[in-house]
């Protein structure tokens, strides 16, 4: 084979597999954050949701942005105590920097006191998102909650 062609092969092959890498990390829920020290919170008190928020970064032209938004709206409409909220990433420019946003759509969950418990970049799906909220009803040692009443034997 010439060079030309191994290069081009090389250039499909290496295409193909960022192209697969991107569609299954797109709109995964990452864990969670480090802990931040105290500062400003990310979302005004009366915004919050009483069990959680889903904050999304958002751009005026950004395509995946509207999927994110009826998905999110959605979700917050039929689980309750779960609010969204939108955030305009062009006019929030410090809030982006500080959070450490790259990219349109982000969305992040927030716990009922407004701390970020996890993040996607991209579109997430419905499934993913549920997932995610699932995760706050779970203790920080990864083990399920459980009544400690008394057991009937």
């Amino acid at each position: 084979m010439t060079t030309g062609l191994w290069i081009a092969l090389a250039s499909v092959v290496l295409a193909v597999a960022f192209g697969g890498w991107r569609a299954y990390a797109d709109g995964r829920f990452r864990g969670r954050p480090e802990p931040e020290p105290e500062v400003e919170p990310l979302v005004p008190a009366e915004q919050l949701g009483e069990r959680a928020t889903l904050l999304q970064f958002s751009s005026a032209f950004c395509a995946p942005c509207r999927a994110t938004r009826r998905v999110l709206a959605d979700i917050a409409e039929v689980v309750p105590g779960v609010s969204h909220v939108e955030v305009d990433a062009e006019e929030h420019l410090e809030l982006v920097r500080r959070v450490g946003i790259l990219r349109t759509p982000t969305t992040l969950v927030l716990d009922a006191a407004g701390r970020e418990v996890t993040r996607a970049a991209g579109a997430p799906r419905k499934e993913q998102v549920l997932v995610a909220l699932a995760t706050l009803d779970v203790p920080d040692d990864g083990r399920e909650s459980h009544d400690a009443g008394p057991r009937d034997e």
